[in-house]
């Protein structure tokens, strides 16, 4: 439950949001609206002299990158609860701000209802998602999916000779290269694929059709 002197503070750079937000939550009870902001320098100052146990925060800012401006928040005050609301549906920003310190993340179609409710589980200690978020989370999209390294030429030929399950020297006699060369590029490809190993590295290229 929130208690009576919930301090809310919003930022958003759109003067038709902050009038909109201030309208909804103005009668919910345990929530004071302290400040309302369009620039997140302007938040800032604000938070050097006040206290804020919940922040609607906007990603895309005029002054400052909503995800850096998370972490800076959370460095100055921990406990201030950071719930963005953006129009941002992309699964690396929802993932970044929570990494950032960010206690939720709401889309702006979330209903009246729905961010009450989301306000109230951060307040809880929870981390909480909008039902839009929360279905971005379970389904990653087709294009992350089927996302795969940009790789040169000469990788590509690395790559599948390694899935043929040729050894360093055989790639290297084959390819006119050093030893040291096609063990720097198997190297690069594991590290471009983000495995550890090179049976992780075959496994993912045949699941992304390069061999």
């Amino acid at each position: 439950m929130l208690t009576k002197n919930t301090a809310l503070a919003i930022v958003d750079d759109h003067p038709i949001v902050l009038e909109g937000l201030q309208r909804l939550l103005a009668n919910v009870n345990g929530i004071t609206i302290t400040g309302c902001f369009t620039t997140g320098s302007a938040f800032i100052s604000f938070l050097e002299e006040n206290k804020v146990d919940v922040l609607l925060l906007d990603i895309t800012l005029p002054d400052i990158n909503g995800i850096e401006l998370c972490k800076t928040i959370k460095e100055m005050s921990p406990a201030t609860h950071v719930l963005a609301l953006s129009n941002h549906s992309e699964r690396s920003m929802i993932l970044q701000m929570i990494q950032n310190g960010a206690t939720g993340y709401l889309l702006k179609n979330i209903s009246a209802e729905e961010l009450i409710a989301c306000i109230h589980e951060a307040m809880s200690g929870l981390i909480t998602f909008s039902k839009a978020v929360r279905e971005i989370m379970a389904r990653p999209s087709v294009g992350e999916l089927k996302s795969t390294p940009q790789l040169t030429k000469r990788e590509k030929e690395i790559l599948y000779l390694i899935a043929e399950g040729q050894t360093t020297p055989d790639i290297a006699q084959q390819l006119n290269l050093s030893p040291l060369t096609v063990e720097t590029h198997r190297k690069n490809l594991i590290q471009k694929f983000q495995v550890r190993n090179v049976a992780a590295l075959i496994k993912m290229a045949s699941q992304q059709g390069l061999v």
